[in-house]
């Protein structure tokens, strides 16, 4: 069986993918499979609350705060995010510390004024400190996104902004991947198809204050109050998506919750950027060592701009050993090993051996 070391849709954990396999031609006795199941029936319905229920569970999520399943991915929310909450002052702070919050607030500005917190980088590899940016007390929000899955960027702390400013946080590849609060934030959202299902299915928490603020222009599938008033169900929702999501985070409360999560992605990334720091620049990682992310780890081979011939030998000889979809963002280049929750300690110990061996064969 291959190790899928992608960035999304990514592995989900095999006793997830097992009990899935059952419920395909008859799921939970009814007779049908569960992706001919109709959204208004009561065994979906169950599914759904089941499903909200077990991440309530694993967040302590407060009852002033609504979860929402939704449509679209994180580019959904991009305009999701601003088309609700941006007319509340008319401008958003944003700090863009990589590809995807760059995208979010290109996205933002057409809805708003958007102020950039952060000077502009020529490359990702660092998150300023805090007392560094300069937020307006009057913004709408203040956007982030803690783990910036093409660069390999994750955030050691979590922003806070003046005057009460609600923090809204993409947490798309690190979602319950590791502790944090609730309440600390107004917004999180989080594409399922990286830690926590298969892609298609949107999970947002939202504290229920910040809904109503859309602005006239919103459209209905992207109004976060609608979308509650309508239990998740304004159209035909990712069933399926939502049923498989349920199922892994009923298996993230069987493996030890986030406690259990974050020490396994600790252990699984220090693997791995214990190899790079081992071989004197032959692997290169240029992210600053307090913000790597646990999540995905971009790597050169061969120096810091990279060595086309080792990188490809390293590709052909992961593939070999049944390890795939490491080769990095197309617009960054080089190797990217993505370490979701359900990849194992087992399977990346076989990469970091396998890295170590090629070190060992390659170095000059």
């Amino acid at each position: 069986m291959v190790i899928n070391f992608a960035a999304g849709p990514a592995k989900l954990p095999e006793e997830v993918l097992a009990e899935v396999q059952k419920s395909l031609l008859n799921c939970h006795g009814s007779g049908i499979s569960v992706m001919e199941m109709s959204h208004r029936s009561s065994t979906y319905g169950k599914i759904q609350t089941d499903a909200m229920s077990a991440l309530r569970n694993i967040l302590n999520i407060p009852d002033n705060y609504k979860v929402l399943l939704m449509q679209g991915g994180g580019t959904g929310q991009f305009a999701a995010v601003a088309l609700n909450l941006i007319g509340r002052t008319g401008t958003a702070d944003y700090a863009v510390t990589g590809s995807w919050s760059a995208k979010a607030a290109k996205e933002a500005a057409q809805y708003g004024k958007v102020n950039l917190v952060l000077p502009k980088f020529s490359k990702y590899t660092t998150v300023p400190r805090l007392n560094t940016w300069a937020m307006d007390p009057n913004a709408s929000y203040l956007y982030y996104c803690d783990n910036e899955t093409v660069d390999g960027v994750e955030f050691d702390f979590v922003p806070e902004a003046p005057n009460g400013v609600p923090v809204v946080c993409d947490m798309s590849s690190n979602f319950l991947s590791r502790k944090f609060d609730v309440k600390r934030f107004g917004v999180i959202f989080a594409g399922a198809q990286k830690n926590i299902g298969p892609s298609g299915t949107t999970v947002i928490i939202i504290r229920e204050d910040l809904l109503g603020h859309q602005l006239k222009e919103t459209p209905s599938i992207l109004n976060y109050a609608l979308m509650y008033k309508n239990d998740s169900l304004m159209n035909t929702p990712n069933t399926f998506g939502i049923y498989v999501t349920g199922l892994v985070f009923q298996w993230i409360q069987r493996n030890g919750g986030l406690d259990g999560m974050g020490k396994r992605s600790h252990t699984k990334s220090q693997m791995i950027y214990d190899v790079i720091n081992k071989t004197n620049g032959f692997f290169f990682c240029p992210v600053e060592d307090n913000v790597r992310s646990r999540m995905n780890v971009p790597f050169r081979i061969g120096g810091p701009q990279g060595d086309d011939t080792l990188e490809k030998a390293f590709l052909t000889k992961a593939e070999s050993e049944d390890m795939i979809q490491l080769k990095g963002h197309r617009s960054v280049g080089g190797i990217r090993a993505s370490l979701y929750n359900a990849i194992t300690v087992e399977e990346t110990q076989k990469l970091a051996d396998l890295m170590w061996k090629f070190y060992e064969n390659n170095r000059k």
